[in-house]
C-alpha cells in the first residue's frame, strides 16, 4: 500500500470539495497558457535543431525557458500579476506530478520542488538579463545547456527562436498572452 502523506490527504479532500461544491480551482483561468507554453517547449524543433538534450532534464529546461519569458513579459504589466502567480502555480502543480510519476517519493518531492523554483527565478532573470546585455547565448549554456556548450548552429537556431519569441511577445497583447495565445 503506497504511503499517502497528510498533504497528500489534505489537496485531495480539498479537490473532492471543489469538484462537490462547485469552486473551481481559481488558477484554471491560466490552463490555456500554461497548455500553451508547455506544447511549445516540446516541439521537436528545439531537440533536433537546438541540440536540446531530449531528456527529462532537457525538456524541463526547454519548457522553463519559454515560461521564464512568457512569464518576464507578462510581469511588465501590473494587471497580470495574478495571472503570473496563476501560472506559477500550475507549472508547480504540474512538476510536482511529474516528479511522482517518475517514482520520486514524499520525502524527496518537496527538495526537488524547491531546486525546480528556484530554477525558474533564475531563469527568469537571466534570460531577460541576458536579452538585454547582449549576452543571451551565454545564459543559455549556463542554463538551457547546463553549462556544456552545444554545436554552434544548435546554439544559434535556439537563440534566434527564443529571441524571435521574446521580440513577438512583446508586440503582442497582454490579454492575449494570458489567453494562452502565443505569439
Amino acid at each position: 500500500m503506497a504511503h499517502t502523506s497528510a498533504r497528500d490527504l489534505n489537496g485531495e479532500l480539498m479537490r473532492l470539495f471543489d469538484r462537490l461544491f462547485g469552486r473551481p480551482n481559481a488558477n484554471e483561468a491560466a490552463r490555456p497558457l500554461y497548455n500553451a507554453v508547455v506544447a511549445r517547449g516540446r516541439e521537436a524543433h528545439w531537440y533536433r535543431a537546438g541540440g536540446v538534450p531530449d531528456t527529462i532534464d532537457g525538456r524541463f529546461e526547454m519548457i522553463a525557458a519559454i515560461l521564464a519569458l512568457v512569464i518576464a513579459r507578462l510581469e511588465l504589466e501590473p494587471e497580470q500579476k495574478q495571472n503570473v502567480a496563476w501560472l506559477v502555480e500550475l507549472f508547480v502543480t504540474d512538476m510536482d506530478s511529474q516528479l511522482r510519476e517518475i517514482g520520486i517519493g514524499d520525502m524527496v518531492v518537496g527538495k526537488h520542488m524547491g531546486r525546480m523554483m528556484g530554477a525558474l527565478g533564475g531563469r527568469i532573470g537571466a534570460y531577460r538579463d541576458g536579452l538585454r546585455e547582449g549576452e543571451f547565448e551565454a545564459a543559455l549554456v549556463r542554463n538551457l545547456y547546463r553549462g556544456e556548450e552545444p554545436p554552434a548552429a544548435a546554439l544559434e537556431h535556439t537563440a534566434e527562436q527564443l529571441r524571435a519569441f521574446y521580440l513577438a511577445l512583446h508586440a503582442a497583447s497582454a490579454d492575449s498572452i494570458a489567453a494562452g495565445q502565443l505569439p
